[in-house]
């Protein structure tokens, strides 16, 4: 036929009911079609001519226009009835079916429809003319419809005036929080909306390896104020007493560790619900003890935590501290806060004048005298009635949320100092005219004090001391300095400057840098005034305006030279805080060393500019998670499944990849069941820990019965395959992954660690031997653990997001020994079993596809199954076509450390070629139980020797495991 009568055969059969059929095509075309609407049975259908036609046509015909002429001999009263009972119900529900009109016009037939009908209903039928009145008299009683005033679009420039530009960034922060350099990143950032906060993902231009370089060699600068802040204040006794229900002393100091309560020291430590330790974590976080003084009688903690975590957090430490009574907030009116908007009033009607609709309207405050709307410091999505403080009645602690309340950047680098100390400039004491007066502000009457002046001049000193130093590395591990600095726009150049180190000779060296380097700052020099809420509320008031520092500049003989003299407000207390850097293994020690800078809030800005006019390099969320992977430190929340936020963070994650997987047509995908992947998009940690856990268990049980030698993974390989029919049987229990420092030397020891491409094996003390006795009681304490790993690729080859850590058998190990640079094997390809159940269920027809499935296809599939045995067979039989996806295996998944020809141990979170080695690195997780089996089995030349896949690959490469503690 030609395309025109498809077209035409296809309006024709659009409202048939589906037992209609006609035929399609005659001997002609190949052969006969379907039968007719009469269900003929097969045995009576004869064989038409050969010069008769077939299929569809139109208009009259000479030969009988390719309709078969002869009766069938008879027919099925059933199925006849049936299909004469759709006929009539389908013309009926033409019949009577109207437009998509309410109006009763619809039910008449096209030719007469009239427009005069709506206005004299007796031009209607009789049958409609009760219904059309009733319509009307309705639309008579609601009255003539109001036209909504449009109001006119603004134009571009009043948009952009400064007080609509505040109102309107007012309003889009109140549904997520946006920090003080917001405008700054929006410029130049892809922003993403994560955890509540709109934060920089990563730059609009090319800067990897720059940012890299920055890392390495100079600085690079990150705003964290997204962290949230957390302050207790109570007695030290009963703080201390309380937190440690939240840690476990086996991972490492606590919140009591000496050098921490001190206040000298920055502390970190993994948070667990109220004596769970070690199931149940929360996740890491820092802590910042206030040095003790004579003037204070209790202590002040903050706590530095992720947002993910913030609310779990605050309700431990409620619950550990007692502290459920909440301090209501004073009540704040809403046009304290943000004027309340109005419209102008229109002007009254005048007889003499034309009246103009005004469809410009200017908003403008209630009172005409009110304050003017201010910038939204803080939190903007806190309702001003939300408690933040909360008391106990019975120890006397008090917990406050300071979220968003202080600023913090991160500089990450060697040069971290010289560019703070390029930047700021320590805070110049007031000449006695400012300090005898009275003053609001808060410096002048520090001044005033004789004792704080020394306390200044010291933190001074030992600030300029620091400057001499070469890299942040050499100074002791969270060393915290305080200090009160100038406001840094009045040294802000004009043109962007590189900070270079000022490093003097090796002889001239004193012994107070050396002391510095080994000892860190003194207590006395750690005290800050940004531990006062007042001190900081003061200074985030009386924040010196660009408008006022531009009228400076004006009045600058020399442009570019320092502003003077300095504001009374331009006093800033600041703390920097050292960042440690890479603490584990035994390469680039102190690599991504840095400081953290604490500002109080309002001053962002004020500090961020003249930081980048200092030629660092600007990060983002991206930049911080490849900062974490060189360090080989699990990135948070990514590398924590056993955390609430780290399993949230999967399922987002899997939800992600999958939509863009499904995005792709099935031919232009990578099909992972062919590539024997199970899990492209998920780490199914729960199962591999139980499937690790249960053959454990029947190995032992058949030691006990018989004892065998095997060698390498062939043991391993023929218990993981008897996994198939007992992996229901164990009940589900939590991931917990190991972080016991004891446990986590021993397992290194046993993995024998190199360096990061294999070539040099790491001093290791003294270990027990590796045997089983060891194993037994290594394991009995941690069954049912992960351990986080590196693995450095021995040969080319870059590991990706969630690739498989598997075991080499017998016959990869003997190939890497012959070749010290072979790649690696393959993996023999699978069979996709699902993809030929889909296409036959998609041939089926919608109405016959019960029957026919169960009379013929299930026999022939069940047939085409049992010639292979797969564990495929049951869930191809058990799920629909509907949610099985083409390339991906359907829930629940078979055994996963017995799918492929290797076994696997585990997978990878982080995976990329690291600038830092030179080689591929993985980070990722295995268990402990398969690891340590697999280390027993292999001999000490090849001890640690595993592979890694990626699930768009067939290839393996060797790779060596270390785990760095």
């Amino acid at each position: 036929m030609s395309a025109a009568k498809v077209k035409m055969r296809g309006k024709k059969m659009r409202n048939q009911p589906s037992s209609v059929q006609y035929v399609e095509s005659g001997t002609q075309n190949g052969g006969g079609g379907d039968e007719g609407p009469s269900s003929i049975h097969p045995s009576t259908k004869r064989q038409t001519n050969t010069h008769q036609r077939g299929g569809w046509v139109r208009g009259h015909q000479k030969d009988g226009g390719g309709y078969s002429r002869e009766m069938p001999n008879y027919i099925t009263a059933g199925a006849f009835a049936r299909a004469r009972a759709e006929e009539v119900s389908t013309m009926l529900k033409a019949v009577t079916k109207t437009t998509g009109s309410c109006h009763v016009f619809g039910a008449l037939p096209k030719h007469m429809r009239r427009r005069a009908m709506s206005h004299n209903t007796k031009r209607l039928p009789c049958r409609l003319r009760e219904v059309a009145n009733r319509m009307r008299e309705r639309s008579l009683q609601a009255g003539p419809k109001k036209k909504k005033e449009q109001a006119k679009r603004k134009s571009r420039k009043a948009r952009r005036r400064h007080g609509n530009l505040l109102l309107e960034f007012n309003r889009r922060q109140r549904k997520n929080i946006w920090l003080e350099t917001h405008i700054w990143h929006a410029k130049r950032f892809h922003m993403v909306k994560k955890w509540g906060y709109c934060l920089g993902n990563k730059p609009t231009y090319k800067c990897y390896r720059s940012c890299h370089r920055a890392m390495s060699g100079h600085c690079l600068l990150q705003d964290l104020s997204y962290y949230c802040c957390i302050e207790l204040r109570g007695e030290e006794e009963k703080l201390l007493a309380s937190l440690s229900q939240l840690t476990g002393k086996e991972t490492g100091p606590t919140f009591a560790a000496a050098l921490c309560l001190s206040g000298r020291r920055q502390g970190s430590v993994v948070v667990y619900r109220a004596g769970q330790y070690p199931t149940q974590p929360l996740g890491p976080v820092t802590f910042l003890w206030r040095p003790r003084s004579q003037e204070l009688t209790n202590r002040q903690l903050w706590i530095w935590a992720h947002p993910t975590i913030k609310q779990d957090l605050l309700l431990e430490l409620q619950m550990v501290c007692q502290c459920c009574d909440p301090v209501v907030p004073p009540v704040v009116t809403p046009a304290e806060v943000f004027p309340t908007l109005q419209l102008e009033p229109k002007p009254e009607k005048t007889s003499d004048a034309k009246q103009i609709t005004e469809t410009k309207r200017k908003r403008k405050c209630k009172d005409a005298s009110g304050p003017p709307a201010k910038k939204i410091l803080g939190d903007g999505t806190r309702s001003p009635s939300t408690p933040v403080t909360w008391n106990s009645s019975s120890n006397r602690i008090v917990i406050s949320d300071l979220t968003m309340e202080i600023v913090r950047y991160r500089l990450i680098g060697p040069q971290s100092f010289s560019v703070l100390a390029e930047t700021m400039e320590a805070a110049t004491v007031c000449n006695e005219i400012n300090i005898s007066k009275p003053s609001h502000l808060w410096w002048p009457e520090q001044c005033k004090s004789e004792s704080k002046m020394n306390l200044h001049q010291q933190q001074t000193h030992v600030f300029h001391i620091l400057k001499g130093i070469f890299s942040t590395g050499e100074l002791p591990s969270g060393t915290v300095l305080g200090l009160t600095v100038d406001d840094p726009r009045l040294t802000l150049p004009t043109k962007k400057v590189k900070a270079l180190p000022c490093v003097r000779p090796a002889q001239e060296m004193d012994e107070k840098r050396r002391e510095l380097m080994l000892q860190g700052v003194p207590e006395l020099c750690c005290q800050s005034d940004l531990w006062e809420q007042s001190v900081r509320s003061n200074v985030a008031d009386n924040k010196t305006s660009e408008q006022e520092l531009n009228r400076m500049r004006n009045e600058v003989l020399v442009p570019g030279s320092r502003l003077s003299p300095t504001p009374p407000q331009g006093r800033v207390p600041i703390l920097l805080v050292q960042q440690p850097g890479k603490q584990v293994g035994n390469e680039m020690s102190s690599w991504g060393a840095g400081w953290d800078l604490l500002l109080p809030k309002g001053w962002g800005m004020a500090f961020w500019v003249p930081l980048v006019y200092r030629g660092v390099r600007i990060g983002g969320l991206n930049m911080s998670l490849k900062h974490s992977q060189n360090k080989g430190a699990p990135h948070f929340p990514h590398d924590y499944p056993d955390c609430p936020a780290g399993v949230r963070f999967q399922e987002e994650q899997e939800a992600e990849l999958l939509a863009k997987f499904k995005r792709r047509p099935p031919a232009k995908r990578t099909n992972y069941i062919k590539h024997g992947c199970l899990a492209p998009f998920c780490c199914p940690w729960q199962q591999l820990s139980e499937e690790c856990e249960l053959i454990t268990t029947e190995g032992e049980e058949e030691r006990r019965g018989e004892c065998q030698s095997t060698t390498e993974a062939d043991t391993v390989m023929e218990e993981m395959t008897s996994y198939g029919e007992i992996a229901e049987t164990k009940p589900l229990s939590r991931v917990v992954v190991l972080r016991n420092r004891k446990s986590l030397r021993l397992l290194s020891g046993w993995c024998r660690a190199t360096t990061s491409k294999g070539q040099k094996s790491c001093r290791v003390g003294e270990l027990p031997p590796l045997d089983r006795s060891a194993m037994t009681v290594f394991l009995t304490a941690h069954r049912m653990s992960l351990v986080w790993v590196r693995l450095s690729v021995l040969c080319k080859g870059k590991p990706e997001l969630h690739a498989m850590v598997c075991v080499p058998t017998a016959e990869d190990l003997n190939l890497l020994k012959k070749k010290c640079g072979s790649s690696g094997p393959q993996e023999p390809p699978h069979r996709d079993h699902f993809k030929s159940s889909v296409r036959r269920r998609k041939k089926e027809p919608k109405k016959a596809a019960q029957s026919s499935w169960c009379s013929d296809n299930i026999q022939g599939k069940e047939s085409v199954f049992s010639t292979e045995p797969n564990p495929t067979t049951s869930v191809v039989l058990n799920s629909s076509s509907s949610d099985i996806i083409l390339g991906l295996w359907p829930d629940p998944l078979p055994s996963i450390t017995s799918n492929c020809s290797r076994v696997t141990l585990g997978w990878v979170t982080q995976g990329d070629f690291s600038l830092s080695a030179g080689c591929g690195e993985a980070l990722g997780f295995v268990s402990v139980t398969a690891l340590l089996k697999t280390l027993f089995n292999q001999p000490m030349e090849h001890r640690g020797v595993l592979l890694l896949r990626n699930p768009t690959s067939l290839h393996y490469r060797f790779a060596k495991i270390n785990i760095e503690v």
